[in-house]
């Protein structure tokens, strides 16, 4: 599908609620409620809210939002569909600000909509290892954070030049996974690597000397000094994980300028799905997406101060 085949769904609400339904449902309606797939209708009336369903075993109504990112939204399916795809096309995402202009929301719902649709992108932890026989993972570092100089605003804190390290492990023939750590010592970086690497994968790393010791828990473990060369012979780099570190500081700088720590990691879901579907188009990518949203919830919580949050329910 691409935008023109989509266009028909984000006009109108009953189309936009059909699509969604066949992607969460294509065997047919589930009660969310006793998981019942048999006696499911749909009710109609003037006075009916669009696609409410009635499920005959325990007579309990829902709909399609129900347990998912859309539930308890009053925004119509047809923005939602709208925002998916504008963050499924963007190849540096797209700011909240923008999704308000776009669809005519309060920029605290457009904030919200965002994180909301970044957890329907968020891939289940540990579904699988990358790497394997033969194949090559690179495992590189990054900070990511801007420069006390350039915080201009008055009432700016310490934490406004602050950096944070991310650690980014990907796989050359297949995915990518990124994780904000505390620091880059020998323990952190470790405990990161080994869960996450098949141990018959080759490691490719720089001089860092965290890196020191993987040679006992994988393949093999080669390195590259970036002070003197960027490739040593053929495959001995790691320009993978430095071009996706390039795509995420774009997306930080260009598109959103400031990103807080406590979100960090939604942002970088973000960037993995992305990444993961390089080569799907874009109706593909939303298809993912909407799929994702199933089982997935994320409250708003009254901020408390000056601090937003969210929490998972």
């Amino acid at each position: 599908m691409n935008f023109a085949d989509l266009a028909q769904h984000f006009s109108d609400e009953d189309k936009a609620i059909d699509l969604v339904e066949r992607l969460m449902w294509p065997d047919g309606a589930i009660c969310p409620h006793c998981r019942e797939t048999e006696k499911q209708y749909r009710l109609t009336g003037k006075s009916t809210r669009k696609g409410l369903w009635k499920c005959g075993a325990c007579r309990k109504q829902y709909t399609v939002k129900v347990g998912t990112i859309f539930e308890d939204s009053h925004i119509p399916m047809t923005k939602w569909l709208v925002v998916i795809y504008l963050m499924c096309s963007s190849k540096k995402g797209i700011s909240a600000k923008q999704v308000q202009r776009s669809i005519g929301v309060s920029y605290k719902s457009a904030w919200h909509m965002c994180h909301r649709i970044r957890m329907a992108m968020t891939k289940e932890p540990l579904a699988g290892m990358l790497g394997g026989p033969n194949r090559i993972v690179e495992v590189d570092e990054t900070y990511v954070g801007g420069k006390t100089g350039n915080n201009r605003h008055r009432n700016r804190t310490k934490a406004a030049g602050k950096k944070v390290a991310v650690m980014t492990l990907i796989d050359r023939e297949g995915d990518v996974r990124t994780f904000r750590v505390p620091n880059t010592r020998k323990g952190v970086m470790q405990s990161v690597v080994v869960p996450n690497v098949n141990g018959q994968a080759t490691i490719v790393t720089d001089e860092h000397l965290s890196y020191k010791g993987l040679h006992k828990r994988f393949a093999g473990h080669l390195t590259v000094d970036h002070s003197k060369t960027f490739v040593r012979g053929l495959i001995i780099h790691t320009n993978f994980a430095e071009s996706y570190h390039s795509l995420l500081k774009r997306a930080i700088l260009g598109t959103h300028h400031h990103i807080s720590e406590h979100h960090l990691s939604r942002y970088l879901r973000e960037r993995e799905f992305h990444w993961n579907r390089r080569k799907a188009s874009d109706g593909d990518r939303l298809v993912d997406a909407v799929k994702g949203a199933k089982g997935k919830r994320l409250l708003y919580r009254t901020p408390t101060g000056r601090k937003s949050a969210l929490i998972t329910g």
